[in-house]
Formats: structure tokens, C-alpha cells, sequence
């Protein structure tokens, strides 16, 4: 499946964010919305438990593998959604580096969040996605 995703820089705004700042796909481009990846192991359980880092590379092992069932992977997605349970700025920097790192070159548009709670018991971060396809 060709790459259809395109990400957009501008000079004219800062360089100090770690993403592009905008992605745009073709009319004919299926849009793909994925709900949020959680850190969860098979059984249900949440992985990595207390381990920003550890559960935000979980949760883009989901993501990847949630892309796969659909015919895409990291290099489809078009925006992203990292969302970390702490008001600590550290804590969300270390779940960001992980996600950063695994998109590498493709750094699409983000945004980081840092949230109260998140929906399972002990998760601390969550990653929500939407990617572009053609067929």
C-alpha cells in the first residue's frame, strides 16, 4: 500500500516541537480512526505497571498491531494523541520519547495530554490515532 500521508513544516513556526505541525491525505484516502491504545497485556491486565515508558511502547505495540488487522502501520498515521495520567511534566516527556521514537521520520502531528485518570487500573498513558489508506 502506497504512503499517502503527507506532513507539512513550516519556517515560519517554532522548530523546537518534535513533530510536524500538520499532515494533510488525498480526497480518495480512507481514513482510519482508532480508539485509544491501552497498555494491556492479553489477559486484560495492565502492562508495565508504574512504568511510563514501559506502558507507552505497550501501547504502540497495540497500536501497531490494531493499524496491521487494517492493512496499515505507523507510517499511515496522520495524527496523533498521547495521553498521560500525571500533572508532572517529566512523566509525560518520558511516554513522549517513546512514541516519538517509534514513528522516527514519520513524526506526525501530536498532541500530549496530561490527564488525571485514565480507564484501567494502573494505566498511565494511552494513545489515540487516526491514519490514512488508499486501497
Amino acid at each position: 500500500m502506497p504512503k499517502v500521508v503527507s506532513l507539512i513544516r513550516s519556517s515560519a513556526l517554532s522548530d523546537v516541537a518534535e513533530y510536524a505541525y500538520a499532515a494533510t491525505a488525498p480526497d480518495d484516502a480512507r481514513l482510519i480512526f482508532l480508539a485509544g491504545a491501552c497498555p494491556l497485556n492479553a489477559d486484560g491486565s495492565t502492562a508495565n505497571v508504574g512504568d511510563y515508558a514501559g506502558q507507552a511502547a505497550k501501547c504502540v505495540e497495540t497500536l501497531t498491531a490494531a493499524l496491521g488487522a487494517l492493512g496499515a502501520t505507523l507510517q499511515d498515521v496522520i495524527s496523533t494523541r498521547v495521553l498521560v495520567a500525571s500533572s508532572r511534566q517529566a512523566d509525560l516527556v518520558s511516554a513522549w520519547e517513546v512514541v516519538r521514537d517509534a514513528f522516527g521520520e514519520h513524526d506526525v502531528p501530536s498532541t500530549l495530554f496530561g490527564v488525571t485518570v485514565l480507564g484501567y487500573d494502573d494505566q498511565l498513558v494511552e494513545i489515540e490515532a487516526i491514519a490514512a489508506v488508499q486501497d
